[in-house]
């Protein structure tokens, strides 16, 4: 498959040339200051290919260039892609949005919920209603991450083997099975709180289906979209065209190789993880991104339905809530002004959000600084990659969202 490129003038869809310069000289910068090792930033508007900006390195020691075909650690910009899959089997009669999750994984029918205590020493509580297919969607199943440090749950899983990595000798049910020993962070469907949701969500379409994730993946998802060079690892060319992961340094803040973490891409994985696994390329997601603006179809390849897709995109925490207002005020990623929907993040109000956006714009992002989003109202997409552990270590989320709409003139 050819690497992307631009398919026109940015001007025969409404954006100005110079303004989309500025996403690459503004990133340059960063590169510059060593922040972020490379770059490569994509916009279409109305199906086209309107801008495609790189800059930097995929391997900082051998000097080796970030290429429009360079290949990506996505980590949690899987999590949409099980969203669709997860969809798939619910249009098909094979799973229900207000399922238990127990009636694909029972040991979560027996899970109980953290009352108080401490990490070593939980005090739990029955569960008030059971965990449903909807709470995985949504990240309001009680779960956590074990890489987060603002709750005794978030420590029992560290010590259960769930931080960045999952504990050895387990496959994906035997995961989920650990997983539903450990009490709930809170009671199904009474916070928002960024999980491990979406791993479960995972087995539950293995279940479903009868196939593992990444076979249903291929025969449903990848495949019918020609996504030929997203996959779990990489081996051979592939591995010589992955970009390298870093981390800031604790004292200079400048990108430093994370080589155990990066290594992980280069091998079969053991648990095909559906809310972090996936490495990707820009066109490959670009693919994914289109179809869900065309609304579930690519090419005349139907993935969704239409109805479905709009439905997933729309914000599904109760009562219309932010996550801001539906998140323990103890941690959690806070956003005003942003919902969430079935696997994605769903804008509900662009002024409360303080960014320039629309309402009804929806994506997600990845820990190495990733991020992808959809703008229905202006019929645009937006990807940006990098390899910068952790997310959230420089604003750059939100100042792509500032040079991007700055760059629409129409």
């Amino acid at each position: 498959m050819p690497a992307i490129s631009p398919e026109l003038d940015p001007s025969d869809v409404g954006l100005d040339q110079a303004r989309l310069g500025s996403i690459g000289r503004h990133f340059d910068r960063y590169v510059e200051d060593r922040k972020i090792p490379g770059f490569l930033a994509v916009v279409t508007r109305g199906g086209k290919v309107a801008y495609v900006g790189r800059g930097g390195f995929r391997d900082l020691e051998n000097g080796a260039l970030v290429e429009a075909d360079t290949r990506f650690r996505i980590y949690s910009m899987t999590k949409p892609i099980t969203s669709v899959a997860a969809m798939i089997c619910y249009e098909e009669g094979l799973i229900a949005l207000d399922d238990p999750l127990s009636k694909f994984i029972p040991d979560f029918g027996e899970t109980r919920v953290f009352a108080g205590g401490s990490s070593i020493q939980p005090v739990t509580v029955p569960m008030s209603e059971p965990i449903k297919i909807w709470h995985l969607m949504t990240h309001t199943a009680g779960l956590t991450y074990g890489w987060m440090f603002n709750h005794p749950v978030d420590a029992m899983y560290r010590s259960a083997g769930f931080e960045w990595d999952r504990p050895p000798g387990l496959d994906l049910a035997g995961c989920c099975s650990r997983l539903a020993q450990i009490p709930l962070r809170c009671q199904p469907g009474t916070e928002w709180n960024y999980s491990m949701a979406t791993d479960v969500l995972g087995r539950v379409v293995e279940v479903a289906t009868g196939r593992s994730l990444d076979e249903f993946f291929a025969e449903r998802v990848l495949g019918p979209l020609g996504m030929n060079e997203t996959s779990f690892y990489v081996e051979g060319e592939g591995a010589e065209k992955l970009a390298v992961l870093y981390m800031p340094d604790l004292f200079t803040g400048r990108a430093t190789r994370a080589a155990r973490m990066g290594e992980a891409a280069l091998s079969s994985p053991s648990v095909p993880l559906g809310g972090s696994g996936l490495v990707s390329t820009a066109v490959d997601y670009h693919r994914f991104t289109q179809m869900l603006l065309r609304h579930g179809e690519l090419d005349g390849v139907r993935i969704l339905g239409a109805r479905t897709v709009a439905y997933m995109t729309r914000n599904h925490l109760p009562g219309g809530a932010d996550t801001a207002g539906f998140c323990n005020p103890i941690g959690g990623e806070q956003e005003p002004g942003l919902g969430f929907g079935l696997g994605f993040s769903v804008v509900i109000d662009p002024a409360a959000l303080k960014v320039t956006c629309s309402a009804g714009e929806y994506g997600w992002g990845g820990a190495a600084s990733t991020e992808f989003w959809v703008d229905p109202a202006e019929e645009l997409t937006v990807l940006f990659f990098t390899q910068l552990l952790p997310s959230g270590t420089y604003p750059i989320r939100r100042e792509l969202r500032q040079l991007v709409y700055s760059a629409i003139v129409d």
